[in-house]
């Protein structure tokens, strides 16, 4: 379509809008007011009518996806639909900025899985960032401290690692299926109807879905679908293969910084100085860890065909 035209020709430009828009999730989310369930389910319909336009077209270009590609794309949109809901949880125990930097540790737990499992040994500087890392969720855990920010500083922890390792699940199968894909929104359009469909059985098993969220929790739900379901996945997932390892690594970092600010600013979030330290080191963690993801190839892809694998592994960031 001409709209992603328009974003791979600006590759700077369409990534850092995409990473704007994807910074607002957990604020939309949070004012909605629902639970993590309906906000799961809400935030993939509401992304899906886009995502089917851009996903239609594409349909039309380049053929279907193989059968092993669509049930591929359906684990996929499992995976995320427990990223999203473990996410939203983490949201209520410990605030917006912190859940989204914990979440964000995607980056360091792809390049684990992808050594275990596809053998792509990362450098010396993804082992250095371990450390680093932990020791930023320790602190933002609350462990070292009395008072600190969040309803259960320490459960939103675990439950933002928890996002962050179904993530990048997520991240491996969706590669997998990118690999089968000419473009980036078939593989993103029928992993989200997967994810709504799963969040939705999910919420109900549990008895936490609401059907029917009342106004303005719908106005929100549909601005987090749109914006960081559908338009700034579409402007991440298009610009990152374009863009040069470096510069794909801060956007990555732009997202959940974006958020820990947004978060102070428009939630009156209050984290404490331990907090704020443990947020430096997970990001930076994350930054020596994005580095060497880019260095192993999987920012700046090898060829053409893998471009939407590549772009899948890296972003969109979480959010």
């Amino acid at each position: 379509m001409r709209g992603l035209a328009l974003l791979a020709a600006r590759p700077r430009l369409a990534a850092l809008f995409g990473a704007a828009c994807i910074a607002f999730s957990g604020i939309f989310y949070r004012a909605a007011q629902v639970s993590p369930e309906t906000g799961a389910v809400f935030r993939a319909v509401y992304g899906l009518p886009l995502l089917g336009l851009v996903a239609w077209a594409e349909l039309r270009r380049f053929g279907p996806l193989p059968p092993r590609a669509v049930a591929a794309a359906a684990i996929a949109g499992a995976f995320f639909a427990a990223d999203l809901t473990l996410w939203h949880h983490a949201i209520e125990a410990v605030g917006v900025g912190l859940a989204t930097v914990l979440a964000n540790l995607q980056v360091v737990v792809v390049g684990a899985v992808a050594w275990v499992v596809g053998g792509e040994r990362p450098s010396r500087a993804v082992f250095l960032s371990l450390p680093i890392v932990l020791a930023g969720v320790v602190a933002i855990s609350g462990v070292l401290e009395r008072g600190a920010y969040g309803a259960d500083p320490l459960g939103g922890a675990v439950l933002g690692l928890g996002a962050a390792v179904a993530y990048a699940a997520y991240l491996l199968v969706i590669r997998r299926v990118g690999r089968d894909a000419a473009g980036p929104a078939l593989p993103v359009c029928a992993s989200t109807l997967a994810t709504a469909v799963v969040a939705a059985g999910v919420g109900l098993l549990v008895g936490r879905l609401d059907p029917a969220p009342s106004w303005p929790a719908h106005g929100w739900l549909a601005l987090l679908g749109l914006t960081g379901q559908a338009v700034g996945t579409l402007a991440i997932v298009t610009s990152l293969p374009r863009l040069p390892a470096v510069v794909a690594s801060i956007i990555l970092l732009a997202q959940p910084v974006a958020s820990v600010g947004l978060a102070v600013v428009l939630l009156g979030e209050a984290p404490s100085l331990v907090q704020v330290i443990g947020v430096g080191l997970v990001l930076g963690g994350i930054a020596v860890a994005s580095g060497a993801v880019g260095r192993m190839g999987l920012l700046r892809p090898r060829s053409p065909r893998d471009r939407i694998a590549s772009s899948s592994v890296v972003g969109p960031p979480r959010g």
